[in-house]
């Protein structure tokens, strides 16, 4: 089979006007919705990392990447060619997922499965958990006539019926309009409901029309379960967003490919009505990121690559009261096909090339900060202008952020009782006074965060 990665596709899929979406469900469901997305993780490693880190950290859920067997080979993006919806891809069999899904149960980390139902392979084989396959014929699930009828790629994205007929980088396209399949994907994810999984992440799900969508959820066992859909925005395209709200959240690209220019090129001070104001969807519906593994790789958004403008904007991200945040937790990379070290296996957070941004102390500190925080409004928003900028969450919390050249010092207003409270940042102790007052001062390209209840370092 030729090299193909999803990646490639993704620079051109799109999606998104701006309407009054439809009523769903706000964010994940529960009082934590910050997601650590462990891309290409094993899933023994993912339970650990619960145990570990993500329970203790607050986070509420994980997003495990897809279980579902696929063909064979080290690159990243086979996991994005399934070939049955048996639970045998590299990242461990049917039993080490059910155990990652308890254990991070037990840490009260909830288990988003990243779901591919828009095609299956671009090939022929033999796929991971030992099922053959030709590109469409899968023995036992689907047969030629369960895929569309065009075969050829994608080309125009104005076109609705080439967007969502056509292959997606010449992967086989499940008819999702038909009985047979969606009577079968519903299967798979209720397969997936059964062993505990609380949520799916649909990727390509721009590719499939909402309605196929709609009719697929409504045969789970939970049809309210919680969903996260890949729609990625295109000005001016015939596939839009807005028109998925109603199966549940939305992923905002929007949001992260603002984030990497105003850090890059303009003021963060532009950042103060970040989200509806810069025409978004709502944000009840919306999952944001700063990247994600494909935009890491396409450059279209920051990467770890970006150090410190990278740990800005996530600090950002997470003080900042607009939709539902993914964290990607990833691995370093030069060649943008290269999979996994170890087939997944993660001994330990930076070793091996894992970067594991999820457990950066100033990216993870920040899951507290939005826990304690959640449902205040922005106060007492401060900038000087440039990239210098500070806000408070309510009575509950306050950040400031410098990205300026140089350090910074000066007192800022806050809502935030009298006392002493912790910069969660670099854990230094910070007081504020009878005023609503602190006095700090910050490096280049650092910040800071306190909230209530975190009063001692």
């Amino acid at each position: 089979m030729a090299r193909r990665t999803l990646s490639a596709a993704v620079a051109l899929a799109a999606a998104s006007i701006v309407m009054t979406p439809t009523g769903a469900e706000a964010s994940p469901p529960g009082t934590r919705d910050v997601t650590a997305v462990l891309f290409e993780w094993n899933f023994a490693s993912v339970a650990r990392e619960c145990t570990n880190t993500l329970g203790p950290a607050g986070y509420g859920y994980v997003q495990v990447s897809p279980p579902a067997e696929h063909i064979q080979g080290s690159q990243w993006w086979t996991s994005y060619q399934p070939v049955s919806y048996k639970i045998a891809g590299r990242l461990g069999d049917r039993a080490a997922f059910k155990n990652m899904v308890d254990t991070c149960h037990a840490a009260g980390v909830k288990v988003v499965a990243d779901t591919v139902i828009n095609h299956m392979s671009a090939g022929s084989g033999t796929g991971t958990g030992g099922s053959s396959y030709t590109k469409y014929n899968y023995p036992g699930l689907y047969s030629s006539y369960d895929f569309d009828n065009c075969t050829a790629q994608i080309t125009n994205y104005g076109d609705r019926w080439n967007v969502q007929n056509c292959e997606l980088v010449g992967l086989a396209d499940l008819d999702t309009g038909e009985d047979h399949v969606r009577r079968t994907i519903a299967g798979y994810m209720n397969d997936l409901l059964s062993l505990g999984v609380d949520g799916f992440r649909i990727d390509a799900a721009k590719h499939m029309p909402a309605a196929d969508l709609a009719n697929i959820k409504s045969r789970l066992t939970n049809p309210s379960v919680y969903w996260k859909q890949e729609v990625i925005y295109g000005a001016g395209e015939a596939v839009q967003p807005t028109e998925y709200t109603g199966n549940g959240d939305v992923q905002e690209f929007r949001y992260a490919y603002d984030l990497k220019r105003v850090f890059t090129n303009e003021n963060l001070a532009y950042l103060k009505n970040y989200g509806e104001g810069w025409g978004y969807m709502n944000s009840s519906v919306s999952g944001v990121f700063v990247d994600n593994h494909d935009t890491e790789r396409n450059g279209s958004t920051l990467s770890y690559k970006d150090n410190a403008t990278y740990t800005l904007a996530n600090v950002f991200m997470l003080a900042w009261p607009y939709g539902a945040p993914d964290i990607n937790s990833g691995y370093e990379f030069t060649d943008h096909d290269a999979g996994p070290a170890n087939g997944g296996q993660v001994s330990a957070c930076w070793q091996s090339g894992w970067k594991c941004q999820h457990n950066w102390r100033e990216i993870r500190s920040m899951v507290g900060f939005r826990n304690a925080t959640r449902g205040q409004a922005v106060t007492n928003w401060w900038d000087n202008g440039g990239d210098a900028i500070a806000f408070g969450r309510g009575s509950k919390g306050f950040v400031a952020i410098n990205h300026e050249s140089g350090s910074l010092t000066r007192t800022y207003q806050t809502s935030l009782p009298a006392g002493t409270y912790c910069n969660v940042q670099n854990n230094t102790p910070v007081t504020v006074n009878s005023s609503g007052q602190l006095t700090a001062t910050l490096g280049s390209n650092t910040a800071l965060a306190v909230y209530a209840g975190k009063s001692g370092c």
